[in-house]
């Protein structure tokens, strides 16, 4: 029998697992989905157990620490700027506490991937090699010569799959730390070769002899983050451990710029997806981030496609960055988009991305000799005037690590710059490119354009910082740059969310500028209107100037190319979704694809929704509407209104 003591002991345990039951136990079902990310929704059914970030509600991570002990689990990470665990997990497991009220929801600890394109295939990314220049064509194309001194006092963080010590980099490794193996403190090195090759475009300092592989800022010093592994692969948590000591370790290592070279699929929208909160935390913290967009501009019969922008390339703060190819030329009238580049949107958000794009197509940079890559593609390895190994790689990864020595020039022109403002000049700077008919590329393949680093620091290093009234502009200068002999316009625009903002915003110190805005909110710009969520550009209520709600119309056409986008797959071309959604039922006026994508009319390009009931494309080429039924809708063109929860012209 036992004892009173015993009893009592009993009943404590059955009512704190009681309690404990009660505080984890399920969601509704229809919320359960919610919680889980589409990765792990589709994955749960293909395998036993998953890796899986899951993301505490505010205050309970410690609550969910005890309760992944009391099952047993062990946890593989733990990610406190994002209050979330990595953990190994069943479906079962994977239901019960990532629908829980503990739980604030799960994403899969997704592979991520360096975007280097891929070699072979039908994506053209290695041309004849007598195409090398014999200048430096890159920092020609940019707007700057060769200049040792470039980036003096910024500090990059490269978290990719390690940097070697190569004399290219002297003694400006500040230090490395491998998140393959932990968070060790060891020896700089890169068993795979591609965070070598984008270190040498950041800034790696060359002879005379190999000046034509000069970086962009060759005296920038670097913290190398090692988190991709000799394969080139690695896990979404431990990208977001590198950011997290990225920001905790600031101030010791006096880092200005995090360079993300790599990404996972879109599987959540962005308000969800735990690296883009990792990266949103970096911004807030001051640091400015760049990432590629990712390399899914075509599928493998080369359809051109939208809405392949990887993770985090969608975090609305981060500067995602396409990739262009600037034909080894000085001018940029050559210059084309890389056919591989993502194109926006992003996935579930529908944000304007890429934000710029930068040459990114067969660049040689410093080689990591007995890397992966080198030992894998020799016939991409090549020597330089002094002996010295390069390797020639093709990619948005490239075209980011070109933008964070670019961004490092800015920071060295303007201490004081922050990531919003970085972004701001960079977009406002750019030059727009065109395709082989003389066309603009949409805002959704090229941002606002090809970076422009002597138009953006001219334009960063004359601002005054004193002037904080914002009547009176703090930069006056002539938006334009002479590149190769040609004077090039500047875009004269950002994208702000998914809006555009055109006139002089750069030019006056405004609050969106500071480090407590985020990207794409609304905001008040210099002389313009916000009226709650209407915003109203310009002097007057003419056509060519309104935005009702979240509803854009600008300018005298659309801007997004070919009435696509959505659902959960890219889509290619002009009107066909590439994906598994196939016809469910028709009826005389309406086609249904599916339960996740709709064709609202016939299948002519004049009558088209895709996506669910978030995400819809109406209209035809000059009035289309994207968003849901409500207020949250995207108009382009010069004649469509919304009137009402429905689209209507």
């Amino acid at each position: 029998m036992l004892s009173k003591f015993t009893m009592l002991q009993i009943s404590r345990r059955l009512v704190s697992l009681t309690a404990l039951l009660a505080l984890v136990g399920f969601v509704g079902s229809a919320s359960a989905q919610d919680k889980i990310d589409r990765a792990l929704r589709e994955g749960r059914y293909n395998s036993q157990t998953q890796h899986v970030i899951l993301k505490a509600k505010p205050g309970y991570a410690g609550w969910m620490r005890n309760l992944l002990a009391q099952r047993g689990k062990q946890i593989d990470a733990e990610l406190p700027s994002i209050e979330a665990l990595a953990v190994e997990l069943t479906s079962a497991e994977l239901d019960a506490l990532c629908n829980s009220s503990l739980s604030d929801g799960c994403s899969e600890d997704s592979r991520v991937s360096p975007h280097a394109a891929r070699v072979g295939g039908r994506v053209p990314v290695v041309k004849a090699l007598n195409r090398l220049p014999k200048v430096n064509t890159l920092l020609g194309t940019l707007g700057i010569t060769p200049y040792a001194g470039g980036g003096y006092g910024v500090t990059v963080a490269l978290i990719d799959s390690g940097i070697t010590p190569a004399a290219a980099f002297g003694n400006r490794i500040k230090a490395f730390y491998d998140f393959t193996q932990g968070t060790l403190r060891v020896t700089p090195y890169d068993d795979y070769g591609h965070g070598t090759h984008v270190a040498g475009l950041i800034g790696g300092l060359q002879f005379y002899e190999d000046l034509q592989y000069q970086g962009v800022a060759p005296s920038v010093q670097f913290v190398g983050l090692k988190v991709l592994d000799k394969t080139g692969g690695g896990k979404t948590s431990d990208v977001i451990r590198a950011i997290e000591f990225a920001i905790a370790n600031k101030a010791t290592f006096g880092i200005d710029i995090i360079n993300l070279s790599l990404g996972h699929p879109i599987f959540e929208p962005a308000a969800t997806d735990p690296l883009v909160l990792a990266v949103e935390k970096a911004t807030k913290a001051g640091i400015i981030v760049v990432a590629s967009a990712g390399n899914h501009g075509v599928d493998q019969n080369g359809e051109l496609g939208f809405a392949g922008v990887t993770s985090p390339g969608n975090a609305p703060s981060a500067i995602t960055v396409g990739a262009a190819d600037h034909n080894n030329s000085v001018t940029r009238d050559d210059d084309r988009m890389a056919v591989y580049s993502s194109s926006g949107p992003t996935w579930y958000d529908g944000l304007v991305k890429p934000d710029v794009v930068a040459p990114g197509h067969m660049l040689s940079s410093v080689a990591s000799p007995l890397s992966s890559l080198v030992k894998g593609y020799p016939k991409l390895v090549k020597r330089g005037g002094s002996g010295t190994k390069f390797l020639q790689l093709s990619g948005t990864s490239m075209a980011a690590g070109v933008t964070t020595g670019v961004v490092a020039l800015l920071k060295q022109a303007m201490p004081a710059l922050t990531p919003n403002l970085a972004k701001g000049v960079l977009q406002y700077t750019a030059i727009p490119m065109h395709d082989d008919a003389g066309d603009a590329y949409s805002a959704l393949r090229q941002g606002t354009g090809e970076i422009n680093a002597g138009g953006a620091v001219k334009l960063a290093s004359k601002i005054r910082l004193n002037v904080t009234d914002l009547e009176t502009k703090w930069v006056t200068i002539q938006p334009h740059t002479n590149i190769g002999g040609q004077t090039y316009a500047w875009a004269g625009n950002i994208v702000w969310g998914d809006n555009i903002v055109w006139g002089d915003s750069v030019y006056y110190n405004l609050p969106v500028w500071g480090l407590n805005i985020v990207w794409g909110n609304n905001i008040v710009w210099g002389d313009n209107i916000v009226w709650g969520d209407n915003i109203v550009w310009g002097d007057g209520l003419d056509d060519d100037n309104i935005v009702w709600g979240n509803n854009i119309v600008w300018g005298d056409n659309i801007v997004w190319g070919y009435n696509i986008v959505w659902g959960e797959n890219i889509v290619w071309g002009d009107n066909i979704v590439w994906g598994d959604n196939l016809v469910a039922k028709k009826d005389p006026t309406n086609v249904y694809f599916a339960n996740d994508n709709i064709v609202w009319g016939n299948l002519d390009d004049d009558n088209i929704v895709w996506g669910n009931d978030d995400n819809i494309i109406w209209g035809n080429d000059d009035n289309v509407v994207w968003g849901n039924s409500d207020d949250d809708n995207i108009v382009w063109g010069n004649a469509a209104v919304l009137t009402g929860g429905k689209g209507r012209r």
